[in-house]
Order: C-alpha cells, then sequence, then structure tokens
C-alpha cells in the first residue's frame, strides 16, 4: 500500500502541481490574468525587437549596428569592435541612453549638440593627425603607432539656409556612433604623446639621433595642440593646408577657444591698422601733389562741423544763425579741390597734433575770424568743455590786444594776438606839438617777442590796407624819423611785409616753428563799400562761374614776391580765389541781434560783406590747414 501511494500520480488525492501553485498563487486563477501575462511578454518582446533593427535620425539603431556592423571606417575587419569588447560595451550603453535621453549631458550628446563641421581648405588632404603618426612610427620604432580608424577629416557638407543634415552614407553612420570612442582615444593619444616626449628623452643622446629627436619635438607638440582642439570641438578633427594670408579675413567658429577667439580679433585689429595706414600714406600722397586752391565749393549736407548757435565762443559780429538769417545752404558747402579730397576736419586728432604745442593766430579781425572757428571745431571734439577756458577769462574778442584758449587735457593753447598791419602803430609829435598817428613800416609789431617760440603761426594782413588812410598814404607812413608825405600803398605794403619777413628769418625757428601766411579774403560790397552802404544781404548762393569773379588783388602779388625773398619756408594759404566765390556766406545784414535807432532806420545800409557767417568759411580755411598739417607731420617723420 506504501508503495502504490508512493507511485501513484500527484493529482490523485493530493492534487497535481499546478493545482498546487494555483492554491499559492491566486493571481493566476482567472483568465484574465492570465492573458495579461501573456501579453506583456509579447510586448516585451516586440520591443526588444524594434529596438535592435528600427532605424533613428541620428545614424542607426543603438544595438543594431554594435551587433551587425563590426567593420571599421576603411572597411576592414577589426576584433577591437566586438560587441564583447570593452569599448563597444561602453559605446552601447551610452548610446541606449542617448537613444532615450536626448537632452542628457552625456560626453556623446555634447558632441552631437555643437553639429560643428570643420571643413578643410583641400578635400584630397590627409590629416596632418595620420601624418604625424605615420612618420612617428617610422623614426621611432619604440612608440606604439595610432590606429587611425576613428580620427578622420569629415567630408564637406552641402550646407542649407535651415541648417538641415544632409543624409549620411553607411561609413558616415559608423563614425556617428562611434563619436563616445574617439573621445576615449583622445585620452590614448595623451598617454602616447607622453610616451613620444619619454623616448625622446631617453633617445638625446643617441649617435645620429639629434636631428629625429628635434623634429619628433616639433611633431609632438603639433600633435598635442591637435589633441586639444579635439577635446574642444569633440566633434571632428580638421585643419588647412596653408595659414591664413596677412590681409585676408579671418574667420572664428563659433565654438573656438576664447584664446583663438582674441587672436583672431587681434589679427582683424592688425589688418585694419594695416589697410589705414596704407590708406593713410596714399592719401598723404595725393594732398601733397594737390593744388588746395583750385576748387569749387559743394554742397555736403554732413556739414558744418559743429552745430550752428552751439559754440559759445563765436561773437556776436560772426554769429548770423543767432542774429536771425533765415537760410542755412551757406554752412552746408564743403571745398573741393580739383586734384583731391581734403579729409573732414577731425578735431580730436588735431588736438592730438597739438599736444603740448602753441598754436598762435597773428593778424587782423579776418584772422579773429579764423581762429573762432578753430577754437570752436576744437571744443566740440573735447567731451569735457569745463576744460577749455580762455586763460584771462574773456568771453568776448574784440577789444584785447591777445587772446589765449587753454585746452586742458592736452596741455596746448590756440592764440589770437590782434595787429592789423604786422607792423607797429605809432604816434608822434608834430610841429605844432600835436600827436599823430604813423604806421612804423621798419618795425615789427610789440608784441612779437610773446609768440616768435610758438610751435604753428598763422599770419595774415591786407583789408586795413585797404581803408582810407591808408588808400591815400598821406603824411601817414613812417621809417625811422621821416614820414611820408606821399607813399603807395602797394609800395607801403611792400616795405611792412618786408620787415616782417626778416624778423620771422631772424627770429623764428624753423627746426621748431611752422609759419603760414594767410592770403586775402574776398568783400563781396554792391552799391558801395564797407563804409559807404555796401550790400550783400540777397546773396543766398555761391559764384559759379569763374568769369563774375574780380581781378587777382595786386596786394597779393606783392605778398607773393616777398615770401620767395624770405629764408624761412612760409606755407601760403592762399584763399583769394576761393573765397571770391562765397558772396552768400557774409554775415550782411545778419551781424548783430539789436540795432542802434539809426540802423533801424535804414538797416540795409550797415552791412558787413568782408567778415564770414561761422559756421561757415572759415571752417574750410582751417581744413586746409589741417591738411598742410598731416603732410608737414609726414614729412617731419621721415626727416627724423
Amino acid at each position: 500500500m506504501a508503495d502504490i501511494t508512493k507511485y501513484a500520480p500527484i493529482g490523485v488525492g493530493g492534487g497535481n502541481l499546478i493545482s498546487d501553485l494555483k492554491s499559492h498563487f491566486s493571481l493566476f486563477r482567472t483568465k484574465r490574468t492570465v492573458a495579461i501575462a501573456y501579453g506583456f511578454v509579447f510586448i516585451f518582446i516586440a520591443f526588444t525587437i524594434f529596438l535592435a533593427f528600427s532605424p533613428t535620425p541620428n545614424s542607426s539603431s543603438p544595438w543594431f549596428t554594435s551587433i551587425f556592423s563590426a567593420s571599421t571606417s576603411d572597411g576592414s575587419s577589426s576584433s577591437s569592435s566586438s560587441i564583447f569588447s570593452d569599448d563597444s560595451y561602453r559605446s552601447h550603453f551610452s548610446s541606449f541612453f542617448s537613444y532615450f535621453y536626448a537632452h542628457s549631458s552625456s560626453p556623446t550628446d555634447n558632441v552631437r549638440s555643437q553639429n560643428l563641421t570643420i571643413e578643410p581648405s583641400n578635400l584630397n588632404i590627409e590629416s596632418p593627425v595620420l601624418q604625424n603618426q605615420t612618420q612617428n612610427k617610422e623614426k621611432i620604432d619604440t612608440v606604439e603607432v595610432l590606429k587611425p580608424s576613428n580620427i578622420s577629416v569629415l567630408p564637406p557638407t552641402n550646407r542649407s539656409t535651415d541648417n538641415r543634415t544632409p543624409p549620411k552614407s553607411s561609413s558616415e553612420s559608423n563614425k556617428g556612433s562611434s563619436n563616445f570612442k574617439n573621445q576615449v582615444q583622445i585620452e590614448d593619444l595623451h598617454d602616447k604623446v607622453k610616451d613620444l616626449k619619454q623616448n625622446q628623452i631617453r633617445n638625446k643622446d643617441s649617435d645620429g639621433k639629434v636631428g629625429v629627436l628635434k623634429q619628433n619635438q616639433t611633431q609632438t607638440e603639433e600633435l598635442h595642440d591637435k589633441v586639444e582642439v579635439s577635446k574642444t570641438n569633440q566633434s571632428t578633427i580638421g585643419v588647412t593646408k596653408s595659414p591664413v594670408p596677412a590681409k585676408q579675413a579671418v574667420t572664428i567658429s563659433p565654438n573656438s577657444a576664447s584664446g583663438n577667439e582674441d587672436k583672431g580679433i587681434a589679427e582683424k585689429g592688425l589688418i585694419k591698422n594695416l589697410t589705414s595706414s596704407n590708406k593713410h600714406d596714399d592719401l598723404i600722397k595725393s594732398l601733397k601733389n594737390c593744388d588746395f586752391f583750385d576748387g569749387n565749393w559743394v554742397r555736403d549736407n554732413s556739414y558744418p562741423l559743429y552745430n550752428p548757435g552751439s559754440c559759445s565762443l563765436i561773437d556776436e559780429q560772426f554769429n548770423c544763425f543767432l542774429n536771425g538769417r533765415p537760410d542755412s545752404d551757406y554752412h552746408r558747402m564743403k571745398w573741393k579741390p580739383k586734384g583731391c579730397t581734403l579729409p573732414r576736419l577731425n578735431g580730436s586728432h588735431m588736438l592730438e597734433m597739438l599736444r603740448g604745442k602753441r598754436l598762435v593766430f597773428v593778424g587782423d579781425s579776418l584772422n579773429r575770424n579764423m581762429w573762432e572757428s578753430l577754437l570752436c571745431i576744437l571744443r566740440n571734439s573735447v567731451k569735457d568743455r569745463s576744460k577749455v577756458y580762455e586763460q584771462q577769462g574773456r568771453h568776448h574778442f574784440r577789444t584785447e590786444a591777445s587772446y589765449s584758449f587753454i585746452f586742458e587735457d592736452y596741455k596746448c593753447t590756440v592764440e589770437f594776438f590782434v595787429t592789423p598791419f604786422l607792423v607797429q602803430e605809432w604816434e608822434m609829435e608834430d610841429k605844432n606839438g600835436t600827436k599823430k598817428e604813423t604806421l612804423r613800416l621798419d618795425i615789427v609789431e610789440r608784441s612779437a617777442d610773446h609768440y616768435k617760440n610758438a610751435d604753428i603761426l598763422v599770419f595774415n594782413t591786407g583789408h586795413w590796407w585797404t581803408h582810407e588812410k591808408t588808400s591815400k598814404g598821406e603824411d601817414y607812413y613812417q621809417e625811422g624819423s621821416h614820414v611820408y608825405k606821399e607813399l603807395n600803398v602797394l609800395e607801403a605794403f611792400r616795405k611792412a611785409l618786408t620787415t616782417w619777413g626778416r624778423w620771422v628769418d631772424a627770429h623764428v625757428n624753423p627746426k621748431k616753428t611752422l609759419v603760414f601766411f594767410r592770403g586775402y579774403s574776398a568783400s563781396h560790397f554792391s552799391g558801395g563799400q564797407w563804409n559807404s552802404g555796401g550790400q550783400c544781404d540777397h546773396e543766398s548762393e555761391p559764384i559759379k562761374n569763374e568769369t563774375y569773379l574780380t581781378p587777382y588783388p595786386e596786394k597779393m602779388t606783392v605778398l607773393e614776391n616777398v615770401l620767395k625773398g624770405m629764408k624761412t619756408q612760409v606755407t601760403y594759404l592762399n584763399v583769394t580765389k576761393m573765397t571770391d566765390y562765397r558772396k552768400d556766406g557774409h554775415p550782411s545784414m545778419y551781424r548783430k541781434q539789436f540795432l542802434s535807432d539809426e540802423e533801424r532806420k535804414s538797416p540795409l545800409s550797415f552791412q558787413d560783406c568782408s567778415h564770414w557767417c561761422l559756421p561757415g568759411v572759415p571752417d574750410a580755411w582751417n581744413e586746409i590747414m589741417y591738411a598742410e598739417l598731416l603732410v608737414n607731420q609726414k614729412q617731419h617723420k621721415k626727416m627724423h
């Protein structure tokens, strides 16, 4: 009975295995639960097959490539690519996680997110990394050759405006799946670089190896640099065949190292400086061979050099804008020589040229016109205008004998000495004991010793020689104790300029001081002279036809002859013709804001057709002087 019981079927009496399991696991008691279990198993198997065979937008599925494609980029078989290798194992899981977590911070994802392609300048060039590896193998047998299977230059891609990635070939897919492996090999490169350096030290004393060591040392440094670049960019290793030419634009990749960005910026700055230097030399050459005073006036809406009414240094007599002149074209004209283009006066640059120097104007109210123009131009370029001031605190410039404006930041001064004739006005007693005024043609004016050591001197005279007393020349001109009963004004003018020229030759150091002489500027009185109702208020545009210009003044011919006879080189600013065009540039009736009772009765009878509105014509004189200074500065540098 015991034997029967021992060998009886399990299901008999005591039940079978299934029934026992059911009794312990109530979960399997219903048919629905069983169906769910089988369904879960089926879904798991289907999902596993999907992961293995479905393609991804990156290259291939994370497992498929490693299982079925065990070849290198060059198509040859490699045992190191086995699924069971350590590198492949890491690649599986990095690819697997990157497949599900596209925005993770893994190294492979960083490489993909940068989306950089470094294109070589020559598509047929072999990577210098590979070349260095091959050369090191030939020259140093103890150094392990780096395998080139996963280090390559990406082929060029057809870039489109929407930055979409073009289709990839199967070999490119293999490269995409081995990005993480490249990073591991980069670490191996470091180790091999260290080995190279150690081998160089060991072989340093070997006979016949010196040249090889030096070459390997250079190659090692280049290899090390390429490793660093590879770590920085992490996507590809690319190079160019030749360095960028000196004047070629340097393009910086957005993901370049900061050091490379700084270098690129520096190179751009150098290129810019070289280009600017070449342009500067061409400019100076064109100015040097140009007649500044043969040209015409053209409208230029970028002018004036300072806004009308903005410069408080302009005397009321020249401030046509504040005095109510309604038109504005008179200060939008630029002087254009026929043989060149004058550079726009750069106030900041001119102040740098004047740093630590004295620029002195000497002459009549027309030179005051030019002096105030330059003050406004220079002051307009200074950031802190409180550091530009007249030495004595003066605000009006018609009464005193001299004025000096200080530009504190530049330690320079721009000065004006009032002397209408350049020679000395005198008083002497006549036979009756009364004093009479004379003009000493043999003595330079009194203030000359105050400016003889200035760095730049700008002289002028002319307009006062047209006044009644000087024009007649009766009992007025004096030399020594002799007063001429009558002397022609041109002869008197020649004597005075000769006296001035001799003083310059004797007292001005041409190695230190640059001397200018500005010529006579034209007047445009119509219907009378300055003191007999002459007018110019109806003029609103320049003369355009040369036939309407006045004859060249005889006084300027006298001046030119005197300048030719001087030892000191004097730069002649011959503004006569260029000013003759500008009949529209005078203050005319807009010479003051408040008229006297007599002036109100006949306002058109009191006009200024000799001086110039500011902004206006004198600004062009200063631009010409600026151009002359540029040329002189270049010549001075060549001499020293």
